[in-house]
């Protein structure tokens, strides 16, 4: 019922994972909070569109056409396109970049190439040599909690730029993401609790309802009607 997709995780050091999906029918859906950049291409009634999305720090209703494939790329937390940095772009403002010809678009002032599932890596080189995908290494070293020679007021600066949220959002986010697939293999609701990291049930469910859309209660029933967007196969370790 939800959304799933192939998915495949990447050598690059600026990619966290690529993943293409189709659907089947059309419906609403919920749109979970997620907390890295990408872009995502859709095909749909002929017609190809490049997208730019940043991250998402609540849940929102969404809406899938049936026929639509889509291909999209995460990159790693602290990657982003320049031209759209994180903040310009998250909680849905993604951004369409104007097509060239059937298999081109523009970017920068030049014709593009759509991306495939399997040349990912390639394209995003080619933002990288043309300074167009940038990296934040600050972040990465914060997430691995090692030490960084600058102040804890230029790191939190650096961060919120890079990303667009804090490093507890960031966090809350992807303990979320890991608080659902817990569930979706069937972890009992108190031992997710335990697993992942939340206060009591009570936490665990405000939480859910905030950055998924649904309560634990809700995520395991039989009768529920309502999809989620797409969930990754590889879990989110936190």
């Amino acid at each position: 019922m939800d959304l799933t997709c192939e998915e495949r995780l990447s050598d690059s050091p600026f990619i966290d994972r690529v993943w293409r999906s189709r659907s089947d029918q059309a419906g609403a859906f919920i749109s979970m909070a997620e907390s890295h950049c990408g872009i995502a291409v859709t095909r749909y009634q002929g017609k190809i569109t490049l997208t730019v999305r940043g991250p998402e720090t609540r849940a929102t209703p969404a809406y899938c056409p049936e026929g639509a494939e889509f291909f999209g790329i995460l990159f790693k937390h602290g990657a982003f396109i320049r031209l759209f940095p994180a903040q310009k772009v998250m909680d849905r403002r993604d951004v369409n970049l104007p097509g060239a010809t059937g298999k081109s678009f523009w970017l920068h002032g030049s014709t593009w190439q759509f991306p495939s599932f399997d040349n990912a890596e390639t394209f995003v080189d080619w933002l990288v040599r043309d300074d167009l995908l940038v990296y934040e290494s600050v972040v990465e070293t914060v997430l691995q909690d090692q030490p960084v020679a600058m102040s804890v007021r230029s790191v939190q600066r650096r961060f919120a730029q890079a990303t667009g949220m804090t490093q507890s959002t960031l966090h809350q986010i992807q303990r979320a993401r890991r608080a659902l697939a817990l569930l979706k293999q069937g972890v009992p609701i108190l031992d997710v609790v335990h697993e992942a990291g939340y206060a009591d049930q009570p936490h665990l469910t405000r939480s859910l309802k905030h950055l998924i859309g649904q309560t634990p209660a809700q995520i395991i029933s039989e009768q529920r009607t309502t999809r989620l967007s797409l969930l990754f196969k590889t879990p989110v370790l936190v």
